[in-house]
C-alpha cells in the first residue's frame, strides 16, 4: 500500500533575507522557521532542507537496517544513527556521512558492517539521494 506524507513550506520575501516555516502536515508534529543563514551559516534556532534530509535519512537507515538485521536472525537491541549533510552554497548538498553504531547480539563486526552497507544502498532515501555521495561509519558496540 502506497503512502503520502506532506510538507508545507510557507516563504516570506528575497531569498538572503527572507524566512519562512515548515510544516510537517501529515504528522502534525510541528512546524519549524527556516532562513537562508540558517542553512548556509548558522542555525540560530532554526532549521534547513539539509537538516531535514538528514533527519528523514538517518531513520530511514535504521529502519532498513533493523529490518536487515531482524531478517537474518540477528534483531538489534539498539541503533543510534547519525546523518551528516554537507551544503555548500553554489553548489548544493555535497556528500552525506551516515554513521551507525549499534548494539546487535551474536553478530561480529564484519556481519555488522555488511549490514549496514546493504542498508545504505536500499534503503528508499538513499536511493532517492542516489546523485549524492554517501559514505558510511559503522561501529559495533
Amino acid at each position: 500500500m502506497a503512502t503520502t506524507r506532506t510538507a508545507t513550506t510557507q516563504w516570506k520575501g528575497a531569498l538572503l533575507d527572507g524566512s519562512g516555516t515548515v510544516s510537517l502536515d501529515t504528522s502534525g508534529v510541528g512546524t519549524f522557521e527556516v532562513s537562508w543563514p540558517s542553512r548556509a551559516e548558522s542555525a540560530n534556532g532554526k532549521t534547513s532542507p539539509e537538516e531535514l534530509i538528514a533527519a528523514a535519512h538517518s531513520s530511514c537507515f535504521s529502519m532498513a537496517l533493523s529490518h536487515g538485521l531482524a531478517g537474518a536472525g540477528t534483531p538489534p537491541e539498539s541503533l543510534q544513527t547519525s546523518a551528516d549533510v554537507t551544503f555548500q552554497p553554489g553548489e548544493g548538498i555535497t556528500g552525506i556521512v551516515l554513521t551507525v553504531k549499534g548494539h546487535v547480539p551474536n553478530i561480529t563486526a564484519e556481519q555488522f558492517q555488511e549490514a549496514a552497507e546493504t542498508a545504505k544502498a536500499n534503503c528508499p532515501v538513499s536511493k532517492a539521494l542516489a546523485g549524492t555521495t554517501i559514505s558510511l561509519k559503522a561501529e559495533l558496540l
